[in-house]
């Protein structure tokens, strides 16, 4: 079937109820209105749901543990209304603290001016095309996904430096780039709770835990590598899972692209292989530099380095793209490194505004209360179900999946259901080990096919560049293989895990 440029993905043949159903997801979720009216309707649905509720006086109560204060105290949430004196004043008040405590926006923006620079400078293209050269065809997808998956350890830096990247290499070797860019969202994020080494998410999520287990028994704890041969294995599965649905079903669906072709062919010119060159012995600079903030006791960064990430990464991928530029020859004064990050800024503009009423959004969902009401409830209703240990576990698997529809934050929504559920199971006989286990199946596979989702914006951003008609559709029927079958796959292996008790970490 011929296809015009920037038209809806058709696949060349029948490919079954599969490819009818995504065709189907595609075409719906394409017209809905742009990002930005979504998340406004929203906030008037919102609005209006939180005036019901509070009129009605719904309320949830649950135990929760004060480490302030080291004892356990029973909260209780109450319903807030966005329509009354208060609520409104709040409405009315707060945009602009909303828009500035929004941390997604100070991430992008940070990180986009080293990126930027390394983009327009051309370092970028250069990396993408050495990848490609010392990279067998074969181990492409495989290499995008199994980094997406180990991005997590820089925290939300995946989002904004690996996603683009896969979709740049597929581009640069004829594959299709939106591929591409939904094998590395993947990994990025429907993986992101799992990771073969530490990262700051694993220390939050077992504080909580500890917390959690402190309510039946406070000599007991776990370490942030309860869950090491989970995650490895997992990320295992996972890997061999995205490669397969992005080679297989994805982008065969997505057919031949007939965008714009890349510039040139694979090979580096002297220039390049010199700026190349310059760029590692930046970075090099950078990583000794930082080691010496960082790498003793009392040193200004001991401590602090998961917490500087966002900015080391901002200044290698600066320092390196201003070093390539000057062994190109295209940086030969200030103005060509403020020029490309002012073009870069300028770019973000129509994403900027997307954020900042994503930030409305969020902040008058979280004062509503009606997030926390919603997952005390729904947590309440899987303990009274009288489920054995095993059904429960995979029973509060499917109210994580549901929850992470709206509630997308993995801290957050661990901080609710650890206190309720890690005693329950601990009752049972299960280990908190295997709750947070559990809870990280849970916790990442919709990430990828709800918009809810801060990022998801960006993702769009980014397809926008090999095809601009593309809409929230196009990104939610390319993922939903993804999550379907990392699911299915992802709870066998839990539950395999469980019958067979092998441990789930050190």
């Amino acid at each position: 079937m011929a296809r015009t440029k920037g038209a809806s993905v058709e696949p060349q043949q029948s490919a079954g109820a599969m490819q009818s159903l995504l065709n189907w997801v595609e075409r719906a979720g394409n017209k809905v209105p742009h990002p930005s009216i979504i998340f406004l309707v929203l906030i008037g649905i919102i609005m209006i749901l939180s005036a019901i509720f509070a009129a009605l006086g719904t309320s949830v109560s649950f135990e929760q543990a004060n480490p302030l204060l080291g004892q356990v105290e029973e909260v209780t949430v109450h319903v807030r209304s966005l329509l009354d004196a208060e609520g409104l004043q709040f409405v009315f008040t707060s945009p602009v603290q909303n828009f500035s405590n929004f941390a997604v926006v100070g991430v992008v923006i940070v990180a986009m001016i080293g990126v930027g620079m390394a983009e327009e400078s051309g370092l970028i293209g250069a990396m993408i095309r050495k990848l490609v050269l010392i990279t067998h065809p074969s181990l492409i997808t495989v290499t995008v996904v199994f980094l997406g998956l180990l991005s997590s350890i820089a925290t939300d830096a995946g989002y904004l430096v690996l996603i683009p990247l896969g979709a740049a290499i597929y581009h640069s070797v004829g594959r299709h780039p939106l591929a591409g860019l939904a094998a590395a969202f993947a990994g990025v994020s429907a993986g992101f709770a799992v990771n073969v080494l530490v990262t700051p998410l694993d220390g939050m999520l077992v504080e909580v835990t500890n917390e959690a287990i402190a309510l039946i028994d406070p000599s007991v704890s776990i370490g942030v590598m309860s869950n090491f041969w989970f995650e490895l294995a997992s990320v295992v599965l996972l890997t061999v899972v995205f490669t397969f649905v992005s080679d297989r079903i994805v982008e065969p669906r997505l057919g031949k692209y007939d965008g714009p072709k890349p510039e040139g062919d694979s090979t580096l010119s002297v220039a390049e292989k010199r700026g190349l060159k310059f760029a590692g012995f930046g970075t090099l600079a950078v990583a000794v530099g930082i080691a010496a903030l960082s790498a003793w006791p009392g040193a200004p960064l001991w401590g602090y380095l998961l917490d500087s990430l966002i900015m080391i990464i901002m200044i290698v991928f600066l320092v390196a793209g201003i070093c390539y530029g000057i062994g190109t020859g295209t940086v030969k004064n200030s103005m060509d490194v403020i020029n490309p990050i002012v073009k870069t800024i300028s770019g973000l503009a129509g994403l900027i505004f997307l954020l900042l009423v994503i930030a409305q959004f969020i902040a008058y969902f979280n004062y509503s209360n009606l997030a926390t009401v919603a997952a005390v409830e729904l947590g309440d209703w899987l303990e009274e179900s009288g489920l054995g240990a095993i059904p429960l576990l995979l029973g509060f698997v499917v109210v994580i999946l549901l929850l992470d529809i709206v509630m997308v934050g993995a801290l957050p929504k661990w901080a609710i259901f650890a206190p309720i559920f890690v005693p329950l199971f601990l009752r049972l006989g299960v280990e908190p080990d295997a709750v947070l286990a559990a809870y990280r199946l849970g916790d990442s596979p919709m990430n990828v096919i709800t918009p809810l989702m801060p990022y998801f914006a960006v993702i769009v951003a980014f397809g926008e560049r090999y095809r601009k008609n593309i809409g929230v559709g196009t990104i939610v029927s390319m993922m939903l293989p993804y999550t379907a079958i990392a699911i299915v796959a992802w709870v066998i292996m839990f539950t395999i895990w469980l019958l067979v008790g092998i441990p789930f970490g050190f």
